[in-house]
């Protein structure tokens, strides 16, 4: 028992210290490069502290390897910016002044509820709120307000009525609505193909966001059923 002590604390002591010269991001927000580099220590660390038939030396050596690597990672990063676009990404803009950006949704594996979600984090409830929207490198999501929208009050949060040209079932009980509301809806707009649409929202003004593939969004109200509220 004393000699596992003793292990883990010498294992405890150099990776506080490796971590420690990594720098601030790595205990913040990482590049994909760098959370790699922090499982691979994490493990490597785990190896020698339980396993006393392994040296001790070994795994001290295999962390400040990792180690090395990192710096010269990030000299790479530095004397050549496009390495650091290769190695750790680039923001990609999921939504712009024409709506959502649907081929870089697909590109970064999302979908709509993923992104929905990101947006209720930022604050934003509603998709015409904002003008850009993006996702960083490691991950983060930023989103800036529409300014040529008018202030409303809320009376309801907007709620996903078709997704990729599927009809949200469970929101549409919600919204005491109808598959055939929202498909003459769709036709007096020109759409007659569900297929097209790849979002359509409703709120409890009638707002409605629509946005079909290949086109821009655009937002109307109509009158909602009668006894319609959530």
């Amino acid at each position: 028992m004393g000699l596992i002590f003793l292990r883990t604390a010498a294992i405890f002591v150099v990776l506080l210290i490796v971590m420690r010269l990594m720098g601030k991001r790595q205990i913040g927000e990482m590049q994909p490069f760098e959370l790699v580099i922090t499982l691979l220590i994490a493990e490597l660390a785990c190896i020698p502290m339980a396993d006393t038939s392994i040296p001790l030396l070994y795994g001290i050596a295999a962390m400040l390897a990792i180690f090395l690597l990192h710096q010269i990672l990030l000299l790479c990063n530095l004397s050549w910016p496009p390495f650091k676009t290769l190695v750790g990404g680039k923001p990609s803009i999921v939504i712009n002044k024409n709506g959502i950006d649907i081929s870089q949704l697909k590109k970064n594996h999302l979908d709509l509820s993923d992104l929905i979600e990101s947006m209720r984090t930022a604050g934003f409830f509603s998709l015409d709120e904002v003008a850009y929207a993006l996702y960083e490198s490691n991950g983060q999501f930023t989103a800036m307000a529409r300014e040529d929208i008018p202030k409303e009050n809320k009376e309801s949060l907007p709620v996903l009525i078709l997704d990729d040209g599927k009809f949200d079932r469970k929101n549409l009980s919600l919204t005491g609505t109808s598959e055939q509301f929202f498909t003459d809806i769709l036709r007096e707009h020109d759409v007659k193909n569900l297929r097209k649409v790849f979002v359509l929202t409703l709120d409890g003004t009638g707002k409605i966001y629509l946005q079909c593939k290949g086109e821009n969004f655009r937002c109307f109200r109509v009158r909602l059923p009668e006894g319609s509220s959530w």
